[in-house]
This record gives structure tokens, sequence and C-alpha cells, in this order.
């Protein structure tokens, strides 16, 4: 009897234990945060910033907001999602995934890039035999993909150039194929070549606005069934905030200033 009580009694300890132990984990739990890849350094600068205000841990899953989309709907526990578009936003809004409707954050912006010293980046020289691979974000997964359809489109080059386009994923993966110089110029994201570690590297060129279609950017609260959201919306806010809208200007975006 007094063996059955001990083992009652240490089955009872274990039981507060482990609920100790998920009350704090779940204290603890950290936000995470499905970002556009063009988005992936002024995001990183955001939570250090965000952290160092509230204590709220965050960490980032980085990919092209196609493919960020795909994984919210097949289930993946993020915690907001910052996308490079509105359109994918607005998809998972549309079919109940976010707690939020998709708010515009801020306004992208396309740029012409290289690593090669002997080239210019110019649209002109893209036709160029001397240009052998030009990188893209892939048009299908990646909002600045379709930007740079819509500018070798304006230009009325896009048949010309097309067999020499190498897509990446994301604009991460183009960046990637721009700094190896396995393509000698390469569209991306303006925020790229401000990023602490690429900046000074290289020489860009900005893509006129007029030639592409304003890149909006939108951000959602993903809709996780019993999970607390006060701390998503924090940062959700703080995206928002005066010190978020600094940090994008920092990195090239532009926001509106009299929200």
């Amino acid at each position: 009897m007094k063996r059955q009580l001990f083992n009652i009694h240490i089955t009872f300890v274990n039981l507060i234990f482990i609920l100790i132990v998920v009350s704090c984990t779940t204290k603890n739990e950290k936000l995470t945060i499905a970002t556009a890849a063009n988005m992936q350094y002024t995001v990183n600068e955001m939570i250090d910033i965000f952290y160092s205000e509230t204590g709220i841990e965050c960490q980032t899953v980085v990919s092209s907001s196609g493919k960020l989309t795909a994984q919210i709907q097949e289930g993946a526990p993020f915690d907001v999602f910052i996308s490079a578009d509105t359109k994918y936003p607005n998809e998972l809004f549309k079919n109940g995934f976010t707690q939020t409707e998709p708010k515009i954050y801020a306004y992208g912006k396309l740029i012409l890039w290289t690593l090669k010293s002997d080239i210019q980046p110019s649209l002109s020289n893209l036709t160029s035999k001397k240009i052998k691979h030009i990188a893209s974000p892939n048009p299908v997964t990646a909002p600045y993909g379709i930007a740079t359809e819509e500018v070798l489109t304006y230009y009325k080059i896009l048949d010309s150039v097309k067999p020499k386009l190498v897509f990446g994923e994301s604009v991460a993966q183009t960046n990637q194929f721009i700094t190896s110089k396995v393509a000698e110029l390469g569209f991306t994201a303006k925020s790229v070549v401000l990023s602490p570690n690429l900046k000074e590297k290289g020489t860009f060129i900005e893509i006129d606005d007029k030639s592409y279609n304003p890149i909006a950017q939108s951000a959602v609260i993903i809709k996780n069934t019993g999970k607390d959201l006060s701390k998503s919306e924090k940062f959700f806010n703080f995206l928002f905030s005066k010190k978020g809208k600094e940090i994008l200007k920092k990195h090239g975006y532009t926001v509106i200033d009299n929200e």
C-alpha cells in the first residue's frame, strides 16, 4: 500500500513537472515570422529591435511568397506572414487562414544588379551578346519576378532575352546567381543591396517605376487555433509603427507615412 502511494506521489510530481515545463515552453515560445526573401534583412533588423523592446523572441522562415503561402495552406505553424505582394495574403484571407485582412506595409523597388566589374548594369546591355545569363526571381512564385517580366515586356525585349533568363525560386536564390557571378546581371529587390553584408558590393541601377506595376507588399496574422495571438499582434503592430517604417525606408522601401 505504501509502495502504491509512493508511486502515485511520484506520478503526481512528474505530472506537475510536465505541466510546469509545458507552461514555461508556451510562455517562452518564439514567434515564427514567414517572410518573403526580399524582406529577409529588413525583418532581421526588426526582430532584434522588437526583442529589445518587448522581450518576445522571433525566428524567421525565408522563401518565396508563393511557397510560403503553400506551406501555410498545408498547416505550417507560422504566426505572421510578410509577403512581397498582396495577391498571396489576399488568397489566404479569402480561404480563412488569417486572423486579419492583409495590410500594405511598403512598396518594393526593383533594381538591375551586377558584381562583375567589367559590366555596366543597363537595360540596353541585356540584349548584348556579351551577356549570357540574366538572373530573375521566378514570376510563378515571386512577385519581383512578375515585375521583372513586366519591365522586359514594357521595353519590348522579353522575347530577345528570354533564352538568357535564369530563374531563382525567390529573391534570395536569385541573389546567389548574381553574387556567384553565374549570371552577369540580375533583377532583384533594392533592399538586398542596402543590406549590411551586401552594401557597396557591385553596381546597380533602379528600374523606372513606370515600367512595372507597383510592388505593394502586405502582411497578415496567421490564424493558429488555440494559440495566444497577442504576441503576433504586437509584432504586426510594430511592423506598421513609426520605428518599423523607419527601418523599411532605411532598406529602400517606400512607405505611407500618414497611416
